[in-house]
């Protein structure tokens, strides 16, 4: 017999077993809890192991199946290819129809159009908007919300008009009533009105079969503060109750499914925003499969993303550049058919050139020279994200059955079952930022201590909206980015015209009082103050003489635990009439200072918004 002349690598090592592993853990850990220090408590609901081995994947059923291979998990192409849009705002059609060109010179193949859905467009504005633009080589996707009904009879008329073969036309129009619902809390007229107009509005695409007429909104969810989890799961609870609606009218799964489209949001929870998609390709064919649909090829979910929203940042925008890109990543590992890279300065203006150029480059970036779009699902067998995608499925299936036991999405929203879970999970977000267990980087941890708000941020720019109540509505959903609350208070400092100033009087214990004057710099600057740093003073008396010196509003004794119980003192009372009085840290000592009138202390357990705010209520910026 012929001597086989493939080795299998690494013989020579003797293979380890789990429970090796986990003994070595354990004694390295050296009593401390496994659970509180290497497992990740997601906000998903589930647990994330330190590692995962090849056992873990015994009991996941979705592993046998091909790229392509129902129930899609894998994705729905045999190829990675994915199509690059950007949006544009269709309110000026003859602005638009030049940028649209300049775009599609610029490597885009998928556009966009922001319509206003009140007004929508007219005959002649449509032939503007598409002067030159060749329809049956490019994606065109309408934002139009209510006007989509007079938008896709218009697009019907242009190929027609223009012997464009119908087949070739691609793109879609959101028409999409339930995100109306979420976000405004009322339907524009009522329930049965918008299941008719959207039974319609599909008959109306029929002549364009590769045109999608209803859009299912993901991203409202997670601009809205939700999990992963729940975008998923409500995002698939929507989309079941236009097929639970429309197939009563009359309709076929078939016609339905084929005509959706699915936007989502990508985060920069990197593995985990990889795993969703998969899930979720996986988890709507399994439910257009129970509907019993005479091609399975109807089941393949059509995802269009976007960048998210929610992570992007007025301070310091040039960190969305970071986010956007590690987004579209993550989006395209995981196969998605298009992405739109939300413009860095989305967060306080309109797109100029610059932003659009770099969006649309991440992207072309991606293809061209990290050749993303060669290698159709990447991640697959990977044993992390194999079992994520398990989780994660796992997971939103529970929420969408939830949803379904409340009588399908309708009900569930006005009974406020949706409401209530988003906006826990929102809460919840926004104390982990406000506590930095979240770090929106620039904003609330290593800000840019010399930035002042960019000319174009404006105060509605960094403040939250609040819903507004109207007859007939329920509360909506309100989206709003993740870094407001600390953008607003840094606003405020910038506005107020004062220069706050906050002084380390750094002494003592070499070690401690420059980790010390670090985090406090960092903390104080999230409110825009303006920080003074020192090396040491070889005495509290010279550190407090520097501080009057500066003029500073704040001082912050910087120095180890042992030497505050007098260094702190002697400072408090050098400086406690002329200066707001800071101690870093959480020493044993602190009752003592306390009882000596020291109130202020900062730390990692701090919550930095709530106490920056006080801060600026001290010094009446508030």
């Amino acid at each position: 017999m012929a001597e086989n002349k493939y080795k299998k690598l690494f013989t020579e090592f003797q293979p380890v077993s789990t429970a090796d592993w986990e003994a070595v853990i354990t004694a390295d850990l050296k009593g401390a809890n496994y659970e509180k220090k290497l497992v990740w408590k997601t906000m998903e609901g589930f647990n994330v192991r330190p590692y995962y081995r090849a056992e873990d994947l015994k009991n996941l059923n979705h592993l046998s199946y091909l790229p392509a291979q129902y129930p899609y998990v894998r994705g729905t192409k045999t190829d990675n290819k994915w199509l690059v849009r950007q949006d544009i705002d269709a309110t000026d059609p003859k602005n638009a129809n030049t940028k649209v060109l300049k775009a599609l010179m610029r490597g885009v193949d998928s556009v966009g159009f922001v319509v206003d859905s009140k007004k929508g467009l007219t005959e002649a504005e449509m032939d503007t908007l598409l002067k030159d633009v060749s329809i049956n080589s490019i994606e065109t996707n309408f934002m139009a919300g209510g006007a989509s009904l007079t938008i896709l009879p218009m697009v019907v008329e242009y190929v027609k008009k223009h012997k464009i073969n119908t087949a070739s036309v691609k793109g879609s129009v959101n028409y999409d009533p339930l995100r109306s619902l979420t976000l405004h809390g009322k339907f524009c007229k009522d329930k049965k009105h918008a299941f008719d107009t959207a039974k319609e509005i599909i008959e109306k695409s029929s002549s364009l079969p590769n045109y999608k007429v209803i859009g299912i909104s993901g991203s409202m969810f997670h601009n809205s503060g939700s999990s992963i989890v729940q975008e998923l799961g409500f995002s698939l609870a929507v989309a079941n109750e236009y097929l639970s609606e429309l197939t009563e009218r009359g309709l076929t799964v078939d016609q339905v499914a084929s005509k959706m489209k699915f936007s989502f949001s990508v985060g920069t929870n990197y593995f985990l925003e990889v795993a969703k998609f998969r899930a979720a390709r996986m988890l709507w064919a399994e439910i257009v499969e129970a509907y019993k649909p005479t091609n399975l090829e109807t089941a393949k979910m059509a995802i269009h993303v976007e960048t998210s929203r929610w992570n992007i940042s007025a301070y310091d925008p040039y960190a969305n550049l970071l986010r956007g890109t590690t987004e579209a990543m993550s989006a395209a590992i995981s196969g998605v058919n298009s992405i739109t890279v939300v413009p860095f300065d989305n967060a306080f203006r309109k797109s100029t050139d610059f932003s659009d150029r770099i969006a649309r480059n991440t992207q072309i970036l991606l293809k061209e020279e990290a050749h993303f779009d060669k290698i159709v699902d990447p991640s697959a067998g990977s044993y992390y994200i194999e079992t994520l995608t398990a989780s994660i499925a796992q997971e939103a299936w529970k929420l969408f059955k939830q949803v379904e036991e409340k009588g399908g999405y309708v009900n569930a929203f006005l009974t406020g079952f949706i409401q209530e879970q988003v906006e826990a999970t929102a809460q919840k977000r926004d104390h982990n930022i406000a506590t930095r267990r979240e770090i929106i980087l620039g904003t609330n941890q290593y800000p840019n201590f010399t930035e002042v708000a960019e000319a174009d941020v404006t105060t509605a720019a960094v403040t939250k909206s609040v819903p507004q109540h109207c007859n007939g509505c329920v509360k909506p959903l309100v989206p709003y980015r993740g870094s407001m609350a600390f953008e607003e208070l840094r606003f405020r400092t910038d506005k107020s015209g004062k220069e706050v100033k906050v002084f380390m009087l750094t002494t003592g214990n070499l070690a401690f009082r420059r980790a010390r004057a670090q985090f406090a710099a960092n903390f104080f600057a999230c409110a825009g103050f303006r920080t003074i740093d020192n090396i040491g003073f070889p005495s509290v008396a010279a550190g407090a003489k520097a501080a009057l010196e500066a003029k500073a509003d704040i001082v912050v004794i910087c120095s180890s635990d042992e030497e505050y119980t007098t260094a702190a003192v002697e400072a408090y009372n050098l400086l406690k009439s002329k200066a707001i009085v800071v101690v870093a840290g959480e020493p044993e000592c602190k009752p003592m200072l306390q009882e000596k009138g020291i109130t202020n202390f900062i730390s990692v357990k701090s919550n930095v918004l709530e106490t920056l705010k006080e801060y600026q209520h001290m010094l009446k910026l508030l």
